[in-house]
């Protein structure tokens, strides 16, 4: 068994994940603004990158790009074949990790990400495995959670009760602008960024952080960590409620998220 600590956080990241096929739908409205955002035109040839259930992927199918996703997660590729066959249309997922893309270079006309490639553990890497299989010319863009907002700041409540390993980015840096800039760095021009607003249905904030508890993999492991420590776990809880009450209303949960797109040079 390898003892490299990025080898084994991917792998326990590829198990933990396919805990969020109950989530997918609500990815669905923010796909839209993103693939709008990318300006995906019919023809295109374009890759969802950490493609998930494939939420951006058919998205884009229904502009008539052609469309390929990959993600690290076996059990969300499953899902999202399920999903494409149910509705009648060709896509073709790949099972591949955003920092070594099973493509050739300048593949693709559009590359994609949505709250996808921010959690691979070497940010540049991953940027520079999306650039590379961009045509010149091509163009890039993601969705991300702003660094001061609520899925940045839940990234950071569950680091201190989790810390994540050495050599691992957080995935919240994704929302600064200035680091943005900077990881995309010469290879691109023409930065553009915008934001957008999705909501989630919740009857209450434990509604819905009993389903982040359940579903989305970096809360789930920060309660099986506590699972032997109940007042550790309470305190999690009441502040977990804490930050999404403050977003909640009218039986709805607010999320700003962050686009980014650019033109490969």
């Amino acid at each position: 068994m390898t003892t490299d600590p990025l080898t084994q956080f991917k792998a326990a990241q590829r198990d933990a994940w396919a805990t969020f096929i109950p989530l997918t739908s609500f990815t669905i409205m923010a796909a839209a603004s993103l693939v709008d955002f990318a300006e995906v035109r019919s023809g295109q040839s374009l890759l969802d990158v950490a493609c998930g259930t494939g939420i951006v992927a058919l998205t884009a199918e229904r502009r008539g790009a052609r469309v390929r996703g990959v993600d690290l997660a076996p059990a969300l590729l499953a899902e999202a074949r399920q999903l494409t066959g149910s509705l009648g249309v060709q896509v073709e997922f790949h099972e591949g990790d955003v920092e070594a893309l099973p493509f050739a270079d300048s593949s693709f006309d559009v590359v994609l990400s949505q709250f996808g490639h921010m959690f691979a553990p070497r940010p540049q890497v991953a940027i520079d495995q999306m650039l590379r299989v961009l045509k010149p010319g091509g163009r890039i863009a993601f969705s991300t959670w702003p660094s001061t907002l609520l899925m940045a700041r839940l990234f950071e409540l569950v680091g201190e009760y989790l810390p994540l390993p050495a050599g691992v980015a957080a995935p919240a840096a994704w929302g600064d602008h200035a680091i943005v800039r900077q990881r995309l760095g010469d290879g691109v021009r023409q930065i553009e960024f915008n934001y957008d607003d999705t909501t989630v249905p919740a009857l209450s904030p434990r509604h819905l952080a009993v389903a982040l508890e359940a579903a989305v993999a970096p809360v789930t492991q920060v309660v099986q960590r506590l699972h032997e420590q109940p007042a550790r776990l309470r305190q999690f809880r009441e502040r977990l409620d804490a930050l999404i009450g403050e977003y909640f209303s009218r039986n709805r949960v607010r999320q700003t998220f962050l686009m980014t797109r650019a033109l490969k040079r």
